[in-house]
């Protein structure tokens, strides 16, 4: 459909053609190119019939000649199969299918340069923004990529991000802190903690937590009750076997993720210890398997699904040009309790 002009434009020769299609001026084709208010619901629908049954959607002019949309948003994330991502995911497509947009899935297991070469991809493709979950990029490259002025927001920041980079999370510090005041509360005092990874802010908001709690109760925090992880099922039980071979061996456990805190009833188990009569254990997510291990797992739920919908809201925003009061936002976490937890039998016993 589209042809040159005899001044070699081809846009001023496709908007022609698709005014002559849709039996409307050349001006109006331009005030919905545009995404110009002033052209009628009805009007605006016929030329966009227009563009769609002449192929025009599958090419970039498609964006501008739908008011500079596209309903499509990318979501990077670094595995697709982890339950935890799996929910902010689902709270993110349901939004966004609230919205008549829908979602593309990026997977980006963990490797930086994927990363990079996803967001160049989405950002001059087909989408109109996108939702970046613990990203692997730089402050200085989320500032740049903003610069660009496509439309992002990160969820679950992996780092302390700038002032000004759009951001969702949960509140990790507090969280922490309510789960280690409970295994207080029922008389634990060598409380052992089971780190993620050192550079992430997650880990770094959890440990905060985990030490204002204690040093609140007049607990001191022993260096040698504190281990690494990388959050996985496999380093948590192994972490978990350092802490319950020592002398004095803790009696509780704060895993700083539920993966962690089910390798800590692995952990338990192999040396023949009952949770939670022998140890009492902690998590961090309240995912799914949470609630299906034995003993169930007492836990800090994030609101996971919730973060995905707030993304969308605040790109929605960015989208619209609004202007964004707050743009780090953090949802309150909430302690469940279930069934692995309980009083050290020491305490129990003078009780």
């Amino acid at each position: 459909m589209a042809r040159h002009d005899g001044n070699g434009d081809q846009s001023r020769a496709t908007i022609r053609e698709i005014a002559r299609a849709a039996g409307v001026s050349i001006a109006t084709v331009s005030r919905v190119i545009n995404g110009r208010p002033d052209v009628s619901p009805q009007t605006r629908e016929v030329v966009l019939r227009v563009v769609r049954e002449h192929g025009f959607s599958t090419n970039r002019n498609a964006r501008a000649l739908s008011g500079g949309r596209t309903g499509l948003v990318g979501v990077t994330l670094p595995i697709l199969e982890a339950a935890y991502f799996a929910v902010i995911v689902s709270g993110t497509a349901e939004a966004l299918y609230e919205h008549d947009m829908r979602i593309v899935l990026c997977p980006t297991l963990h490797q930086h340069e994927r990363e990079v070469t996803l967001l160049d991809r989405l950002m001059h493709g087909t989408t109109d923004g996108a939702v970046l979950m613990l990203p692997e990029e730089s402050n200085a490259e989320l500032r740049a990529l903003q610069e660009t002025g496509y439309p992002f927001v990160v969820v679950d920041p992996r780092v302390q991000l700038d002032q000004g980079i759009p951001a969702v999370s949960a509140s990790n510090a507090s969280g922490a802190r309510a789960g280690v005041e409970h295994l207080l509360s029922l008389g634990h005092r060598r409380i052992g903690a089971i780190l993620g990874p050192r550079d992430w802010m997650a880990t770094t908001e959890r440990l905060n937590g985990y030490r204002s709690a204690l040093a609140a109760a007049g607990v001191l925090a022993a260096p040698d009750l504190v281990v690494e992880s990388d959050f996985s099922i496999e380093s948590g039980e192994a972490a978990a076997a350092s802490l319950l071979d020592l002398p004095e061996r803790p009696t509780a456990i704060f895993g700083f993720n539920d993966n962690v805190a089910i390798g800590v009833l692995r952990a338990a188990e192999a040396r023949g210890l009952t949770v939670p009569d022998d140890l009492s254990v902690l998590g961090f997510d309240d995912s799914e398997q949470s609630g299906l291990v034995t003993p169930a797992l007492t836990t800090v739920r994030q609101p996971l699904a919730e973060m995905g919908r707030m993304a969308v809201s605040l790109l929605l925003r960015l989208l619209d040009r609004q202007r964004v009061e707050a743009m780090n936002i953090e949802l309150a976490t909430r302690l469940v309790v279930r069934e692995s937890t309980a009083a050290p039998v020491t305490a129990a016993a003078s009780a």
